[in-house]
């Protein structure tokens, strides 16, 4: 069964709980192992935009991949909430970054979908997609 498909399986609240504050905690402190470990191998991460991070990252590696460059690129992730739903989790964040005379201060939800204990999908929404678009440019 690919990891993606429904297992009718549903994830309890202290299981999305769980995995939100893994994913924040390796995110915060580079990790990736672990955040690989709580990743399905074929999941998804959706980034609005134009920039270089935007767009799918499909699978495990290259979700860890972005989250990497959202790294390299200086970005702080501070957590404002963990949002508990049906399938899933939302991570309610300030991000924030600066680079020469660019500064990024934007809202984000990362909206999670959870099955089989893992992260099968991940969509990013941005109060600010045109700073996004800035921030995330060549040169770095």
């Amino acid at each position: 069964m690919k990891t993606s498909e429904p297992n009718n399986t549903q994830p309890t609240d202290a299981e999305k709980l769980a995995l939100a504050n893994v994913f924040i905690t390796s995110l915060q402190s580079n990790d990736w192992d672990t955040m690989r470990s709580i990743l399905a191998a074929d999941a998804s991460w959706t980034l609005p935009g134009t920039s270089l991070l935007s767009g799918y990252a499909n699978g495990a590696e290259a979700i860890i991949k972005r989250a990497q460059g959202l790294k390299h690129f200086g970005v702080n992730f501070d957590l404002k909430y963990i949002l508990i739903g049906f399938k899933g989790f939302t991570l309610s964040l300030r991000n924030t970054a600066s680079r020469g005379d660019l500064i990024l201060d934007e809202q984000v939800a990362i909206v999670f979908e959870v099955n089989g204990g893992k992260i099968i999908d991940m969509a990013t929404y941005l109060s600010d997609v045109a700073g996004i678009n800035a921030f995330f440019i060549a040169g770095i």
